[in-house]
C-alpha cells in the first residue's frame, strides 16, 4: 500500500514539474503580447502536453504546435530575418511566436464579449474557418454553437476549462 502511495506522489510531483517548467517563459510571452498567461499555458497543455520537442503530423513545432506559416508571419512582424522553422523547438521562440499569433486573432475577433473563442478557432482550424463560423453571429456563445468541427469545438471548450484551472497560478 505504501508503495502505491509513493508512486502516486511521485507521478503527481512529476506532472507538477512538467506543467510548471515553462511558467516564466509563458509569463514573458503573454506579457509581451497582452494575452493572459493562463490561456497560453492551457494551449501548451492541449497542444503538446508541455513537450518542447513535440512535432505535429501537419508540420507543427514545439510547445504551442506552431506551423511554419504562422511562425514566418511572427518573424516578419518582429523583423527576425534569421528565423528558421527549427527555431520553434526552442521554448522561448515557440511561446513568443504562438502567443503573437493568438494575439493577432484575438485583436481581429468580431465578438467584443469574449474574443478568445474566435482566436482559439483561428489558432486550431485556421482563420478562414473561424471567419466562416463568425459570420452573422452576435456573441462568442453563438459563435461556439455554430462551429461544425467537433474537434475544434472540443479544443475551444477544453482550453477554456483549463484556462480557468490555471487562473491564479500567475501573480
Amino acid at each position: 500500500m505504501l508503495l502505491i502511495l509513493d508512486i502516486a506522489v511521485f507521478l503527481w510531483w512529476r506532472t507538477q514539474q512538467r506543467e510548471n517548467a515553462y511558467d516564466a517563459q509563458i509569463q514573458q510571452a503573454a506579457s509581451a503580447y497582452g494575452i493572459a498567461p493562463e490561456l497560453v499555458k492551457a494551449i501548451v497543455w492541449r497542444e503538446s502536453g508541455f513537450n518542447p520537442d513535440a512535432r505535429g503530423s501537419s508540420g507543427e513545432y514545439g510547445l504551442m504546435q506552431i506551423q511554419e506559416t504562422a511562425a514566418n508571419e511572427w518573424a516578419a512582424a518582429v523583423k527576425n530575418s534569421d528565423f528558421k522553422p527549427e527555431h520553434l523547438l526552442n521554448p522561448k521562440t515557440n511561446l513568443l511566436a504562438g502567443t503573437w499569433y493568438l494575439g493577432k486573432w484575438s485583436k481581429r475577433a468580431p465578438h467584443t464579449d469574449d474574443p478568445r473563442p474566435f482566436a482559439l478557432a483561428a489558432y486550431n482550424a485556421g482563420p478562414t474557418k473561424a471567419r466562416e463560423w463568425a459570420k452573422d453571429t452576435k456573441s462568442s456563445t453563438e459563435f461556439i454553437e455554430r462551429i461544425d468541427y467537433p474537434t475544434t469545438k472540443d479544443y475551444i471548450l477544453s482550453v477554456q476549462k483549463k484556462t480557468r484551472y490555471y487562473r491564479g497560478s500567475f501573480n
